[in-house]
């Protein structure tokens, strides 16, 4: 019988332990959520962040600004953010308008404060393997907990991993990260002249497009069957959130797999959590002349 990962389970248990870190090691963690524009979708992301945040002791601060906001008044206020003492980490709620450079404005946040994980930085200290502390962007990190709560810590080693999707929010890093977990790993992309091909004996599925049940029965037909399916896709499909994969139809032939709502999503808040007690941590070393 399948596995239906509680994703809400895993996130609440980080997240106690999150609470209990930061209490115990006496921390002050701050976070500073700016906020372009007034659409409703990244209203809602910001306010689920911030009542997660607040839940195990984060303190959260909303950096709400218009959204025809000019670039350059936009990077001063991420400068203000960067240097004030009482901020440990700094989000860019995405996406942002099509008028402001989204790579640009990542790349102004210090990469200690960086909890998104966007940074070069950090993004090169995860490409590199590094054993240098850094931050793993947050969607990612939970798909990878995900896959070790299921697989086990060593589970990983020569599985065939196939990622659907190259953004450099989920794809691109999700790859990187299950092949320093020693995956082999394939990804594919809108691109792929045939998806079907790619999935052949996958152990591994982490799809992140949001093309509504992109991934149906058919194409599960040929993994592995006891594939472990990581859904990462969101979107609307008759008024209804639903995945890249077709839940209902997939469910009884795979190893495991994540609902939409209630896998990825309370994953990624929850890691974001524990970016923050690392970024508290990195301030507190900073404040006592450590980091």
């Amino acid at each position: 019988m399948s596995e239906i990962i509680d994703g809400r389970a895993m996130a609440l248990l980080i997240r106690s332990e999150v609470k209990a870190e930061i209490e115990k090691e006496r921390l002050e963690p701050n976070l500073a959520v700016v906020l372009v524009g007034n659409d409703p979708a990244s209203k809602a992301y910001v306010r689920m962040k911030r009542r997660a945040c607040e839940a195990v002791g984060i303190g959260v601060r909303v950096v709400a600004v218009s959204h025809d906001i000019e670039q350059e008044v936009l990077l001063k206020r991420i400068e203000e953010l960067n240097v004030d003492p009482l901020v440990t980490g700094i989000l860019i709620q995405l996406p942002l308008p099509s008028h402001i450079n989204t790579a640009h404005v990542n790349e102004t946040i210090r990469p200690e404060k960086d909890v998104d994980g966007f940074h070069a930085v950090n993004v090169g200290r995860l490409t590199l393997y590094s054993h240098e502390t850094y931050f793993h962007p947050c969607t990612p990190l939970g798909i990878l907990k995900t896959l070790k709560n299921v697989l086990g810590e060593n589970g990983f080693v020569g599985k065939k991993a196939v990622v659907v999707g190259q953004s450099m929010i989920v794809g691109r890093p999700t790859a990187i990260m299950l092949q320093n977990e020693f995956c082999t790993v394939t990804m594919c992309d809108k691109y792929t002249k045939d998806l079907k091909r790619e999935l052949e004996s996958a152990e591994i599925l982490v799809t992140a497009t949001g093309v509504p049940h992109l991934i149906d029965p058919d194409m599960i037909s040929v993994c592995d069957p006891g594939v472990v399916v990581i859904d990462a896709g969101f979107s609307k499909k008759g008024g209804k959130l639903v995945g890249d994969v077709d839940f209902e139809g997939v469910k009884d032939m795979v190893g495991a797999i994540t609902p939409v709502p209630g896998g990825v999503g309370p994953m990624t808040v929850a890691m974001l959590t524990r970016n923050m007690l690392k970024a508290a941590r990195f301030e507190k070393k900073r404040s006592v002349g450590l980091g």
